[in-house]
Formats: C-alpha cells, structure tokens, sequence
C-alpha cells in the first residue's frame, strides 16, 4: 500500500526536490539491473538514490526498515511512496506498452505478492550476484542521483 511523501522528513522531502525517485541497492546486480532498465526507457522522470547513499539510508529510516540490509525497493511517484512489488508495479506504470502492462502486478493477491517479493529478495546476492562497490555512473547519469544536501554518497 503507497505511503504519502509526507511521511518522510522534511530534509528527506527537501532532498527528493519534489521528483518522482527510485532507491535501489547499488551492489545488488538485479536492482543495479532495474536501474539501468528504467534509466534507459524512463524519459528523464525519475531521479535515482541508492540506498547506501545518506538519502538512501534516511529514506529506509524514515520509513522504519532496516538500514544494514537494503532489500525493499521503494519507488516514489506523484507524491506516493511505493515498496516491493508494488513499487516495481508503479515504476511499469509510467512506462510506455509493453512495459506498462508489467503495473498488472498490483493485483496479484497480498500473500502471493509479499511472499514472491521476499523469496526473490533474500536470495537476490546469491541468484543475480552482488557488485563490490556502487557503479559509477557518466557524469549525465550522475546529475539524475539525489543526496542530502552536505552528505557525499557512499
């Protein structure tokens, strides 16, 4: 279920500039891979925290999930935040077809969901594998990542 903007901190708020945004696990490959997805076909909607990023970690506070293990993707759109699968269903959303068709995931029954969104979740490290550090992104990529005003990413 999507949690309004306004449950997170004012500088978090501030931080977020009022864009839509997805925190993704930089060292996770599946999640590094759904960045590069929807940085390839988003048109510039979205901007981009990674979770170890003092934003990503302030957002996952906020939000009362844990902060040494970032497997809740969380996707903001229109002033909603979304997390698990249904954050993948609102990220689809903004799509063009096909992919849009991808948001059908919303309507998979709640047990289902969370208990398919924690098996891939737990186990992504050892099924898609897991980066050494964050990527480093093109200095065009780079100006699409948000962070806190005076913190340096990690």
């Amino acid at each position: 279920m999507a949690q309004p903007i306004t449950t997170l901190s004012t500088p978090v708020r501030t931080a977020l500039k009022g864009r839509d945004a997805i925190v993704f696990d930089g060292v996770c490959a599946l999640c590094s891979g759904f960045f590069r997805f929807m940085l390839a076909r988003d048109a510039g909607r979205f901007a981009f925290v990674i979770a170890q990023s003092d934003l990503g970690t302030a957002i996952y506070r906020d939000l009362g999930l844990p902060t040494e293990d970032f497997e809740t993707n969380i996707i903001i759109v229109d002033g909603q935040i979304h997390q698990r699968l249904d954050a993948f269903a609102a990220a689809m959303s903004t799509l063009h077809w096909p992919w849009r068709g991808l948001s059908l995931a919303r309507f998979v029954p709640e047990p289902l969901k969370s208990w398919a969104y924690f098996r891939i979740a737990h186990n992504r490290y050892r099924l898609f594998g897991r980066y050494d550090h964050c990527m480093m992104p093109t200095p065009k990529v780079k100006a699409r990542f948000l962070d806190l005003p005076g913190a340096g990413a990690t």
